[in-house]
């Protein structure tokens, strides 16, 4: 039972990290309009595909979990 709560604990911060990370990235301004990010608006659709958005979020999330995984197995 030890180990399921101190996995529940980990998973818990992991959760919270992300979430306070996200709250500060959304008080920058730079996500959603880095390069390759598509803005298409005509008279009666928009849509936005925030692509470079997505690719450096993919590339932050993945070295945060690296870090992680390597320090959960010390």
């Amino acid at each position: 039972m030890s180990d399921l709560g101190k996995w529940m604990l980990v998973i818990g911060l992991v959760i919270a990290a992300v979430g306070g990370v996200l709250w500060l990235l959304g008080r920058i301004s730079f996500p959603g309009n880095l390069p390759g990010d598509i803005h298409i608006q005509t008279e009666n659709f928009g849509c936005f595909i925030p692509l470079g958005t997505m690719i450096l979020l993919s590339l932050i999330l993945t070295v945060v979990l690296n870090i992680v995984v390597r320090l959960l197995n010390k």
